[in-house]
């Protein structure tokens, strides 16, 4: 059994954007050497998130709208007292910041309309997440 780690860098230019990150995983997976297992990705912030989809501007519209009416910007927010971004929190807990995927003859398995998908919820800033590999 193998492992590697590399971390991959960021930046976003809105308070809320989604940036695909496919390209980026899939050079990490190559320069791992791994053929067969797991990809964990995982982001390093508490108002990011990560998830699969398809990488259509309609529907990342969509999803930014479904989440502004979850999780409004402006609301009565206890936590807004410390740092004025708990909207930014409370859609990355709704949304999650890790995704893991089957890896397979040393490529990730993603179907013909996926994509992994970074979303930032407090941006501009740089970020960063982990590609952890774990297989043979």
């Amino acid at each position: 059994m193998k492992t590697y780690t590399e971390v991959s860098n960021l930046r976003s230019q809105k308070r809320i954007e989604i940036i695909n990150v496919s390209s980026q995983v899939r050079q990490v997976v190559e320069r791992s050497g791994v053929r067969d297992g797991i990809v964990l990705i995982y982001s390093l912030h508490t108002t990011t998130g990560l998830y699969v989809n398809q990488s259509e501007r309609n529907l990342e519209t969509d999803l930014e709208t479904l989440l502004g009416k979850l999780v409004p910007q402006q609301n009565d927010y206890k936590h807004n007292a410390i740092d004025n971004n708990a909207d930014a929190h409370l859609r990355s807990i709704l949304l999650g910041n890790y995704v893991a995927l089957p890896l397979t003859n040393g490529d990730v398995d993603l179907g013909v309309w996926q994509s992994i998908l970074f979303v930032e919820f407090d941006g501009p800033r740089r970020r960063a997440f982990i590609t952890k590999i774990i297989g043979e």
